[in-house]
């Protein structure tokens, strides 16, 4: 068979070992692989008419071409957060405009049918995409319409419906658990509050297990809304109790103040996100007004998703590509491979358009405190959610 690849949505660590294991083992069971390169945007704009469209839209992966991908982060395909099933005018292709598609009440376009007509002109038998919801709900809708696809779920915010791990989730905590960590020498030195800023959109899973696991004193998430004075008052106590006199806060991106809304800004992208980001530097400001004590605010970012892949998320990519592959020999198509209580196994497709993964508050968080509180572990999965 001739395999099709494409990672798209956020790099995560994780996402090279995935493809490379992928690679390798079909081609020592006789199928050619093709990379789409930059997502979704790879399939959609292909030009069947023009010849050098081929190499800025594809490559073809066999094991020299993969062989050191998996030592480092990031994705060697490149991503992007093109979204066939919603473009816009302007993002379309030039040889695609003029062409007639369906459009959705706002005016954007479905050329789901073009994306469907490149992959069957290129010969692809069956499509993997490694993405987050936003990636593997596309792909769920090529499988509505006929197309074999088999998922490979991938975010560090670990949120993909269906599934309890997703590629770079560990390597994201473990970064910033030590980060966290490092940043108490600035913090203690200074003896001032520490406010640290976490990806995670609208699911609080990294902020709580990070803020669980390097022992911070308050941790904010998205799902709850909190009050910055009542915040500052405990992390006046915390600072007053700690012997290095100096506090710690982890808080999500997504979490909103109370009578407030998430902090959004910029363009709405192709699956309709604006981006996150800032409340770590508002929610600051406000505990130093409130206490008068000179704050440390700091936004990993990107940091949680830099470098190589941590063990785990190695583990996990191999056994997921690998999984991937044994259902593609079986021409079992339309599942997505998962983890579920502690076990590999694989759901459908479109499972991912049934749901979002949040934080368990009532299980896992104490409201009036501001941090996890672990009321029930027994029978969560190893990353509590």
């Amino acid at each position: 068979m001739r395999i099709g690849v494409l990672t798209g949505g956020g790099d995560v660590p994780g996402l090279n070992p995935s493809v490379k294991a992928l690679v390798w083992r079909a081609i020592e069971e006789g199928h050619e692989v093709i990379g789409f390169r930059l997502g979704w945007w790879g399939p959609l704009n292909y030009n069947p008419d023009d010849p050098t469209s081929l190499d800025r839209c594809t490559i073809k992966l066999d094991k020299v071409k993969t062989r050191k991908i998996d030592r480092s982060g990031g994705t060697f395909l490149h991503t992007s957060r093109t979204n066939p099933w919603k473009t816009s005018l302007e993002d379309l292709p030039e040889h695609l405009k003029g062409q007639k598609f369906e459009t959705h009440d706002n005016g954007l376009i479905d050329a789901t049918p073009a994306v469907i007509k490149n992959l069957e002109s290129l010969g692809i038998d069956v499509l993997v995409p490694i993405g987050g919801d936003d990636t593997l709900g596309f792909g769920s809708r090529l499988f509505d319409q006929g197309f074999p696809i088999v998922s490979i779920p991938k975010t560090m915010d670990n949120d993909v419906f269906g599934t309890d791990y997703c590629l770079g989730f560990s390597t994201a905590i473990t970064r910033s658990v030590q980060f966290i960590h490092q940043l108490r020498t600035s913090t203690g030195s200074h003896e001032r509050i520490a406010v640290i800023e976490l990806f995670g959109r609208y699911s609080g899973q990294t902020a709580l297990i990070s803020a669980y696991l390097a022992g911070v004193d308050r941790c904010i998430i998205s799902e709850v809304p909190f009050n910055p004075n009542r915040l500052g008052d405990l992390l006046m106590k915390d600072r007053d109790d700690n012997p290095s006199h100096y506090a710690i806060c982890v808080i999500s991106e997504g979490a909103q103040l109370e009578d407030g809304d998430m902090i959004l800004k910029g363009e709405a992208d192709a699956f309709g996100h604006r981006k996150l980001g800032g409340i770590g530097s508002i929610t600051s400001e406000l505990i130093k007004r409130h206490t008068g004590v000179n704050i440390i605010n700091q936004t990993l970012a990107y940091l949680m998703r830099s470098g190589a892949p941590d063990s785990l998320d190695l583990m996990v990519a191999n056994t997921y590509a690998n999984m991937a592959m044994d259902l593609i020999n079986r021409g079992n198509f339309g599942h997505m491979v998962a983890l579920q209580d502690g076990l590999y196994t694989y759901v459908p497709v479109n499972i991912v358009r049934q749901g979002n993964r949040r934080v368990d508050v009532d299980a896992l968080y104490d409201i009036e405190e501001y941090r996890p509180k672990i009321r029930k572990a027994r029978g969560k999965p190893m990353f509590l959610y």
